[in-house]
């Protein structure tokens, strides 16, 4: 059997001084073709980092800069065998280099070859993760968390965390005592075929998954370990009783958004998306792919075993909560509870959150306050034939976008896109420096009719966060303190978003359905190409970037 890790592993690293954080990470496929996260009885390849799914932690503190070894030694011919890694959140100033998105900020890492990601946190910190960016290779295993702590955060061997919250940069670090690697929680969703399997048929919109995968483990329902011997599922904890505990919850899935809850406790939710807000205490809340939520849970029940729930959406197949209640859950444990499955049942939520009573923690307001924008981008999506008429194709904006033969930042190096190009067939769109941008999502499944929630588009924009001026479902929009995020859902109606173009660079803004984004629901901006090129904010290539086209445009398609 497959050993996929309960607990996430802090990933050993070398220290060279108080800023510069060193990591290495090893890309391969399990042996074999052997991993089975959720019990089908049907292994299939997955794609490990250092041996592990999700791959192991990488943490740093507020102002380091990390330097990131990948050497890619995926095998499996099942999966893509080239790779990129996006380090989703991170703003990247004058690292566009290392964005980690295929045919948009690098080329690919062939197989057998390694590249290094180097770049600092401009003064960031929260939970961020990491994926890969090259077609649909993260629905096959490469993702893994990114947490940044404040200054004195941690240890000087950064082998863990801090068991207790002892951060003075954080300013709600007084809610909650424990905040470390085992209060970090992926959850994703999974597809018992390869990506390239199960999105072969290319009229479909998006292949259904087959079971919800929580800090690696999960449980499908039809198994034949079920109901005789059921498989086993992540342990939240164990958790002490009356301590405070921070919990950051990850959605890594390549289609599926989750309703979160915990029976018999509520949650503070502090954090979204790297951005501090105001404590907002709710009984649930929706996470949807790409998103990150910190939430504060004091461990305040009889000691016992409670079910941490992950309600999906779409409903993942044959899944009868009745018939086996650990499907898509995990088990919430204190510290002398047996080791027993719970037996609580599901109350129905009273307080869920809504994304506009997030108030952002500082500085509130949204660039250019209640004034007006400099430029406003209407951004409707559309579901079209592609010319042929032989498959399915996602727009956003003007068009679709499937990646370049040269990556947008060569072009721009090159001078092949400059700031007096507005937009191009390859839905490219040029905006200039210090400018306040809105956007205007618009997604209506039937003209005048609003999208159901199950028709939802989380977009996420690189090298930046944005305020929600008016979220899905919002009366009224919000010019004073408007949430900000780098992750928003589309699904009723229209979503303005608004943002600062203060980080020159060619900056992807995508669909986190990575289906749909592998069907073109992207478009790029090149934020202020002629600064890119040279003065203060030009980029800083990372050694060996240049190479990466000439050895990936050598390979035979079956390494790409």
């Amino acid at each position: 059997m497959f050993w996929i890790p309960i607990l996430l592993v802090v990933l050993p690293i070398t220290v060279v001084d108080a800023a510069q954080r060193n990591y290495s990470l090893v890309l391969s496929t399990t042996s074999g073709g052997t991993g089975r996260p959720d019990g089908w009885p049907f292994p299939r390849p997955i794609v490990l980092t250092n041996d592990t799914f999700p791959g192991p932690l990488i943490s740093a503190q507020k102002g380091d800069t990390l330097n990131i070894n990948v050497t890619n030694l995926i095998s499996s011919p099942r999966v893509r065998r080239s790779t990129t890694i996006h380090w989703h959140g991170i703003f990247q100033h004058r690292t566009s280099g290392s964005d980690g998105t295929a045919q948009v900020s690098q080329c690919p890492i062939s197989p057998s070859h390694s590249f290094q990601y180097q770049f600092g946190t401009d003064g960031q910190a929260g939970t961020f993760w990491y994926h890969s960016h090259l077609g649909t290779q993260y629905c096959d295993g490469l993702v893994g968390p990114l947490v940044i702590y404040g200054e004195s955060r941690i240890n000087s061997s950064l082998e863990c965390c801090l068991s207790l919250s002892s951060d003075p940069q954080d300013p709600l670090a007084s809610l909650y005592d424990v905040d470390n690697q085992n209060t970090i929680i992926t959850i994703g969703d999974w597809n018992h075929l390869p990506a390239n399997e199960a999105f072969r048929d290319t009229t479909i919109l998006q292949p259904n998954p087959d079971s919800v995968i929580i800090n690696g483990n999960g449980r499908f329902v039809r198994g034949p370990e079920f109901p005789v011997t059921p498989w086993p599922v992540s342990v939240i904890g164990p958790v002490t009783r009356n301590l405070r505990y921070r919990f950051r919850i990850i959605n890594t899935s390549c289609y599926t958004f989750f309703n979160v809850s915990i029976d018999k406790h509520t949650m503070t939710v502090i954090e979204a998306d790297g951005t501090e807000v105001n404590p907002l205490t709710v009984d649930s809340f929706t996470i949807f792919p790409g998103q990150r939520y910190s939430v504060i849970v004091k461990a305040d029940q009889p000691v016992g075993n409670y079910w941490f729930r992950t309600t999906p959406t779409p409903n993942i197949t044959n899944w009868d909560q009745n018939k086996d209640p650990a499907v898509n859950n995990a088990i919430f444990r204190y510290e002398g509870a047996p080791i027993a499955e719970p037996t609580t049942t599901f109350t129905p939520p009273t307080k869920t959150l809504r994304e506009w009573d997030m108030v952002p923690y500082s500085s509130p307001a949204p660039p250019g306050g209640t004034g007006l924008p400099d430029k406003t981008f209407v951004v409707p999506i559309n579901l079209v034939n592609d010319a042929m008429g032989q498959a399915t194709i996602w727009t956003l904006g003007n068009g679709s976008f499937f990646g370049t033969a040269v990556p947008t930042l060569m072009q721009i190096l090159t001078g092949s896109i400059s700031a007096q190009k507005a937009l191009g067939d390859d839905n490219v769109v040029t905006i200039g420096y210090n400018e306040s941008i809105d956007l205007t999502l618009v997604n209506d499944c039937d003209p005048g009719v609003p999208c159901a929630i199950e028709d939802n588009h989380p977009l996420h924009l690189h090298g930046h966060e944005f305020a929600v001026i008016q979220a899905a479902n919002q009366p009224t929009p919000n010019y004073k303190n408007p949430p900000r995020r780098d992750t928003v859902a589309i699904y009723n109606g229209n979503v303005t978003i608004r943002f600062n173009t203060l980080n020159p660079g060619p900056w992807i803004f995508h669909c986190h359905i990575d289906w749909h984004l592998a069907q073109g629901m992207a478009l790029v901006f090149a934020e202020a190409p002629d600064r890119i090129k040279s003065g203060p904010d030009s980029v800083i290539l990372p050694p060996g970037w240049k190479e990466l086209c000439n050895i990936y445009d050598s390979l035979p398609p079956d390494q790409q």
